[in-house]
């Protein structure tokens, strides 16, 4: 049985969620809330040292860290989460790290708490949420106007990329920031949204979980 601890609203684990639902993959969900502090109880960090989410159970093995679960899955299961050219490989992660290593970490709640505490409330949550996310958008916005994007961020299949540029677009429009100069990523997000794998992975879904 593969086992996915995750938080429904988790980035992290919503790129999970669309890989395993990609590949067809059966799998149960073991909520660990993120409002409640269960990410740091001892049975998560003995999953996860790191206090976070998602983490797999899967293969025998524990996997944690939502890119390097990803890239796994890829090379057990295939699927084409990754490309075959090292090219093409090579721009599916640079897309996927400008979300997963740029955009997210700086927009982690536990980050933008603090950045609020620590201004004495000058600072907002939404407001920094709008200006790292937008700031992070505009430039992946620019990354994909090249050839290689495709319907999807790389050609016309469902990659990596893919699964991290539909979390970070549902916590755009969570957060208000205004998409209307970002028109390739909103198309790529809406083409993304018709497949079955992505609307399964979707917060909605596993809120009640």
């Amino acid at each position: 049985m593969t086992v996915l601890y995750d938080y429904w609203r988790s980035s992290a684990s919503y790129r999970v969620r669309i890989a395993l639902a990609h590949l067809g993959m059966g799998w149960q969900s073991v909520p660990v809330s993120l409002l409640d502090g269960s990410q740091r109880d001892s049975d998560n960090l003995a999953r996860n040292p790191q206090g976070l989410v998602p983490s797999l159970a899967i293969d025998g093995l524990m996997l944690t860290q939502s890119l390097a679960i990803i890239e796994y899955l890829n090379d057990t299961r295939g699927g084409g989460l990754l490309p075959d050219s090292p090219v093409a490989r090579a721009r599916v992660r640079a897309l996927s790290y400008a979300v997963a290593m740029e955009i997210h970490p700086v927009c982690n709640l536990s980050v933008s708490k603090y950045a609020v505490e620590a201004s004495g409330g000058a600072i907002t949550t939404e407001g920094w949420m709008q200006h790292f996310i937008s700031r992070g958008l505009t430039g992946l916005e620019t990354m994909l106007e090249t050839q290689e994007t495709g319907r999807f961020c790389q050609g016309d299949g469902l990659t990596m990329a893919d699964c991290c540029l539909v979390p970070q677009v549902y916590n755009a429009r969570r957060w208000g920031v205004d998409m209307t100069a970002l028109p390739r990523i909103t198309a790529i997000d809406a083409a993304l949204s018709d497949l079955p794998a992505v609307q399964m992975a979707h917060p909605d879904r596993w809120n009640a979980a």
